[in-house]
């Protein structure tokens, strides 16, 4: 108590221990890049040995970055400035790009692109401990003009003024959109005409977003209307005829409903077979083809790229050779994009889906074709009961997957002690599709084949193909099944 009431002396200030972020290079220095991530951006470690992850930066380049994230482990920054370019760099074709959330790699050559892609597949495989025979395929079409669908978000600020586009990166803010080099021609003239049809409603703040669709029947404007504007109706119905527009109107908050403002269109998409038993030496001009049109409505899953999902039906085909009298399973069939195509080789195919509003579109398109032979069934493929249900009732000679993103593990784990032939995985996300394959190896299966379809050029998104056969269960020494004659 000897200092009770004396003034102390004044300590020497002390400083708080520094974070556990480094101190950046310095700007002349740069850091290098040393590989890219499967999200497609740049990989590299600071002067302190912490990673960072630079958004469109490209592997061997030295770039001056600034951080605009920093975690406990790595770093997320962007480049400010390329201090030694790579020679796969390209200028970007979109205006937006670098603020858009849509694009992510325009930066890079397509070719460097889609040789990405094929090493996110064998990388993510190999965490799994799979390894291929061969390089995967590549199934590829254009890499602009392709996107056939698009939904574009509308917003109007607080001093009125609109805005039209897609989100930004990792954000809710909107890019106001001039131009879409990846959408097709058709969609992408469309962009300014909106957006002034847009300033003239009379409540543009009731409009939620807009949904562009190019189907072959034409192209189809949705407008998602969060309350019924009669007057706005007038506006539409207005841009559709100068437009040569099919329009609808989705309203509601809760439950929209869709009304055809116009006459409802008949929206589909085409597929065009070859007969794959054509005799050897025949000439090209002489091999038979079928062309099949599917049905679809806005809302139904649509595969955005017609050049590249082509290529996957040709892939389907090809790689699983159906013949004629075996029995097919199409998991997650959808409108019938597999189920068509295997029923014009096969006779008899049942495809599978959760949806009872697709289930009814898988019918519709199999009588439209006139396949008797498409059964359509409703299940939920992600609950392993069903999934187990449904392979017990039949011994099954092919089965295809396209599940969602989040794959089939359910069906994946019951497909590994079934005694089915052959089986084609089609997915969106390689990550659970390799943990999904890890399964079907471990209950015997052979991972055979491999592809990576570009869907989505310009992205880091990728599609992929895996065909998977059994040993054990050999395919039937038939001869493929031709197409039947008109």
């Amino acid at each position: 108590m000897a200092m009770l009431g004396k003034r102390r002396s004044p300590r020497p200030a002390t400083r708080k221990p520094s974070s556990t972020r480094p101190t950046p290079p310095a700007a002349d220095e740069g850091v290098t890049i040393l590989r890219l991530a499967h999200d497609g951006r740049g990989v590299a470690r600071d002067a302190a040995g912490k990673t960072l992850f630079v958004d469109r930066a490209l592997p061997g380049e030295r770039v001056e970055v600034a951080v605009h994230k920093s975690r406990q482990r790595f770093d997320e920054a962007h480049v400010r400035e390329v201090l030694k370019a790579a020679p796969e760099r390209v200028t970007p074709t979109c205006p937006h790009f670098g603020v858009c959330g849509g694009c992510d790699l325009q930066h890079q050559t397509l070719e460097a692109q889609r040789n990405h892609k094929q090493q996110v597949l064998v990388e993510q495989l190999a965490r799994q401990g799979l390894e291929l025979e061969q390089s995967p395929d590549l199934l590829a079409g254009e890499g602009l003009g392709y996107r056939r669908r698009a939904r574009l978000g509308v917003k109007v600020d607080a001093e009125g003024s609109i805005h039209l586009g897609f989100r930004a990166r990792g954000s809710h803010h909107l890019i106001d959109m001039t131009a879409c080099p990846v959408l097709v021609p058709a969609l992408e003239a469309l962009l300014s005409p909106l957006r002034e049809r847009l300033a003239t409603l009379d409540a543009p703040r009731q409009v939620g977003h807009l949904e562009l669709i190019a189907s072959d029947a034409g192209v189809c404007l949705v407008v998602r209307q969060l309350r019924d504007q009669p007057a706005d109706a007038k506006h539409w119905n207005a841009f559709a005829a100068a437009h040569g527009l099919s329009l609808g109107w989705l309203v509601g908050r809760e439950t929209p409903r869709l009304e055809w403002l116009t006459e409802a269109p008949d929206l589909h998409y085409g597929l065009t077979l070859s007969d794959s038993g054509q005799a050897p030496g025949q000439e090209p001009e002489q091999e038979k083809t079928r062309e099949l049109v599917l049905g679809f409505a806005p809302g139904d899953f649509l595969q955005v790229n017609a050049e590249v999902n082509q290529c996957l039906v040709d892939t389907a085909l090809a790689w699983l050779a159906p013949q004629a009298g075996e029995r097919v399973l199409d998991c997650f069939a959808g409108v019938g994009n597999f189920s068509l195509a295997l029923a014009a080789r096969t006779g008899e195919v049942t495809g599978v889906e959760g949806s009872p509003r697709m289930v009814e579109r898988l019918a519709a398109n199999a009588r439209r074709n006139g396949f008797a032979g498409i059964t359509a069934r409703q299940a939920d493929l992600s609950r392993e009961d069903q999934a187990r249900a449904l392979l017990a009732e039949t011994e099954w000679d092919l089965v295809v997957l396209d599940p969602p993103r989040e794959g089939a593990e359910a069906l994946s784990r019951r497909l590994a002690t079934s005694r089915v032939s052959r089986i084609l995985y089609v997915s969106c996300d390689p990550a659970t599709l390799a943990r999904d394959a890890a399964h079907l190896v471990a209950g015997g299966y052979r991972l055979k084949r491999a592809a990576v379809a570009d869907m989505f050029a310009q992205t880091a998104h990728l599609e992929a193909v895996l065909l998977f056969e059994h040993p054990e269960f050999p395919a039937s020494a038939a001869t493929p099944a031709q197409m039947p004659k008109e």
